[in-house]
C-alpha cells in the first residue's frame, strides 16, 4: 500500500499544540512508510475564517521545518489543497447521494430549526447531543422535492442515517468500535443552502478523491467517524484506516488550554522555545521511540515512528520537561547559530539595532559583543528570552542596586569599599586573555588583605553586572572593556561612601 495521509486544519484560529501534534504524527508516519504527507485547508467555515490564520499555518510549518509533499500546483512550491476551491465537487457528490436515495433535500428554515432547539432545551435537553433534527423532510416525495429546488426554493441536503442497527469500524489504536445508529447525529446536513459543504461531506469526498489511506486525527473526532463510515458505504467507497490519537491534557487532567500556559505556536516562539525542542517533545507525547534516548533529529523520529508505539492513554503536557528539552538544544548550538537565534530578542529589548525592514541589524560592535557573550550565557539559558536580561549589563551600565547588595556577610560598607579599591588596582595589571591568571592574582591579593576570595569578588561582580548572580565575571570584564569596568567600580565606591 502506498501510504497517503493528510493534515487538514480549519483556518479559524492560530496553530496550537494539538494541531501541531496531529500534523507531526501524520508527517512521521508518512516518512516512516515512504508515503505522502498532504496539507489540506478545510476552510468551509467562512464565519470564522481569516487570512491571518492561513499565514500563521504557513509560518508554523516554516518555523518547525517540515513540509507537505503534494498540492494542486505543478512545477513550483506546492500550495495546499483548499476546499473553498473545490465546491463543485462537493455539490456533485451531494446530489449523487440524493439520486441514490441516500440523502434528501430539506426545506426546513432556520426559524423552525431554532424552535426545535428551543423546545428541546425546554424539555431539559440543554446538552448539544440531546438536540437533533426531527427528519420532517426525510419522507418527502423525491420528485416533489426536486421540483421545489428547480423552482428556486432554498434547501439543504441531509444524509439519511439508518434508523436502526449499528455502524462498526476498526481503529488502529483503540481496536473495534461499534456505534448505535440511533446515537449518530440525526440526518446531518451535507450541503448548505448557499452551496457550501459541511465539514463532513467535504472531508469524506476529499479523503476519497485524494486516495488517503490513513486518517490520523484527535480522539475528539471519534463521534463523527460512524457518520463518515455511513457516507463511505452510501458512495460505495472503501474507507481509509482510522487512528484516533489520544488527547493532550494539562497537569490537572483536563484538556490542555491557555490556563495551563502557552498552547499556541506563536506563544511558544515568543517565549523563546526552539523548534527542535518542540518537535522532540511533542513527538514523545503518548509515543515511544528508542529506549534510553530522548534527543532525536527529525529524520531519526521519522525512521523510528510506528503506530504500535502510540499509547492509548491521554498524554500529559509537562512544561518542565519541554523546558529541559529547550535547554538541551540551546546548549547544542554553536556560538554563531545561537547568536542569530537570540538577536531578535535582543532587538526587542532595545539592546541591538533594527533595519528599516524591522529585522535585527546590529552594528559591528554590537555583533562582536553578542558573539563574544554566547560562551558565557549558553549554559545558563533555558529560553532564548533569557538572553536579553542576562546580557543587558554588557550593552549598558546597570542600575545601581541598594548598598546591601554589595556588602558580603560580616562586612560593612567601609570594608566593602576598600575591597572595591583593591579590585580597581588589580584589574589594570590583569591579562584578561588569561582568566586563570586573573583569578590567581585576585586570590593572592585577597589572602594578603586578610579577606576571603568570595568577599573580594562579590562587590566587584555587583558593580560590573548589577547583580550577585551573573555570567563569568572576568570574561564579562574582557567584553565590557577595562575603562568601562573601572568606571562602574568607581560608581559603586561612591555609592558605598555616601
Amino acid at each position: 500500500m502506498d501510504v497517503r495521509v493528510r493534515y487538514a486544519p480549519s483556518p479559524t484560529g492560530n496553530q496550537h499544540i494539538g494541531g501541531v501534534r496531529t500534523a507531526l504524527i501524520n508527517y512521521l508516519f508518512a516518512r516512516s512508510q515512504g508515503g505522502t504527507f498532504i496539507l489540506r485547508l478545510e476552510d468551509t467555515d467562512r464565519t470564522r475564517y481569516a487570512d491571518e490564520y492561513v499565514r500563521n499555518l504557513y509560518d508554523t510549518f516554516a518555523w518547525l521545518g517540515f513540509y507537505w509533499d503534494e498540492g494542486p500546483d505543478v512545477g513550483g512550491p506546492y500550495a495546499p489543497y483548499v476546499q473553498s476551491e473545490r465546491f463543485a465537487l462537493y455539490q456533485e457528490h451531494a446530489e449523487k447521494l440524493v439520486a441514490m436515495g441516500r440523502a434528501y433535500y430539506c426545506f426546513c428554515g432556520e426559524e423552525r430549526l431554532a424552535k426545535l432547539h428551543a423546545d428541546a432545551q425546554g424539555e431539559g435537553g440543554d446538552e448539544p447531543s440531546s438536540f437533533g433534527y426531527d427528519r420532517r423532510c426525510r419522507n418527502l416525495d423525491p420528485a416533489e422535492a426536486a421540483a421545489r429546488v428547480a423552482a428556486g426554493e432554498r434547501a439543504v441536503i441531509r444524509l439519511k442515517i439508518p434508523l436502526e442497527g449499528t455502524t462498526k469500524f476498526h481503529d488502529a489504536l483503540l481496536g473495534d468500535i461499534e456505534w448505535r445508529n440511533a446515537d449518530v447525529s440525526p440526518d446531518p446536513v451535507l450541503l448548505k443552502s448557499d452551496g457550501f459543504p459541511t465539514y463532513h461531506l467535504a472531508n469524506v469526498v476529499d479523503d476519497h478523491l485524494m486516495h488517503i489511506t490513513h486518517v490520523m486525527r484527535a480522539q475528539e473526532w471519534i463521534s463523527s467517524t460512524p457518520m463518515h463510515i455511513l457516507m463511505y458505504e452510501a458512495f460505495g467507497w472503501e474507507p481509509p484506516r482510522f487512528c484516533h490519537l489520544p488527547m493532550v491534557l494539562g497537569q490537572d487532567g483536563s484538556k490542555l488550554s491557555k490556563r495551563h500556559g502557552a498552547t499556541s505556536l506563536n506563544e511558544f516562539r515568543k517565549n523563546g522555545y526552539l523548534p527542535e525542542a518542540l518537535i522532540n517533545y511533542v513527538a514523545h507525547l503518548g509515543c515511544s521511540y528508542e529506549e534510553g534516548r530522548e534527543i532525536f533529529s527529525l529524520e531519526e523520529l521519522s525512521r523510528l515512528f510506528r503506530i504500535e508505539k502510540l499509547n492509548k492513554a491521554s498524554a500529559v503536557f509537562d512544561y518542565a520537561k519541554l523546558e529541559w528539552y529547550n535547554g538541551q538544544y540551546i546548549r547544542m548550538k554553536d556560538d554563531a547559530a545561537l547568536a542569530e537565534l537570540v538577536l531578535p530578542f535582543l532587538a526587542d529589548a532595545g539592546l541591538v539595532g533594527r533595519g528599516e525592514d524591522g529585522m535585527p541589524r546590529p552594528t559591528a560592535e554590537e555583533s562582536a559583543l553578542v558573539h563574544g557573550a554566547m560562551p558565557l550565557v549558553r549554559e545558563r539559558l533555558k529560553f532564548l528570552t533569557d538572553a536579553a536580561p542576562m546580557m543587558r549589563y554588557l550593552f549598558e551600565e546597570p542600575e545601581l542596586p541598594a548598598k546591601d547588595e554589595f556588602i558580603p556577610k560580616k562586612l560593612d560598607a567601609a570594608r566593602t569599599a576598600e575591597l572595591l579599591t583593591l579590585s580597581a588596582t588589580l584589574l589594570p595589571g590583569c591579562d584578561l586573555a588569561d582568566i586563570h591568571g586573573c583569578e590567581a592574582a585576585f586570590r593572592a591579593a585577597a589572602d594578603a588583605a586578610g579577606a576571603k576570595f568570595g568577599d573580594l569578588m562579590m562587590p566587584l561582580r555587583v558593580a560590573v553586572t548589577g547583580s550577585r548572580v551573573s555570567p563569568p565575571l572576568f570574561e564579562s570584564i574582557r567584553l565590557i572593556g577595562l575603562k568601562q569596568t573601572l568606571a562602574r567600580v568607581e560608581r559603586a565606591r561612591a555609592l558605598l561612601a555616601s
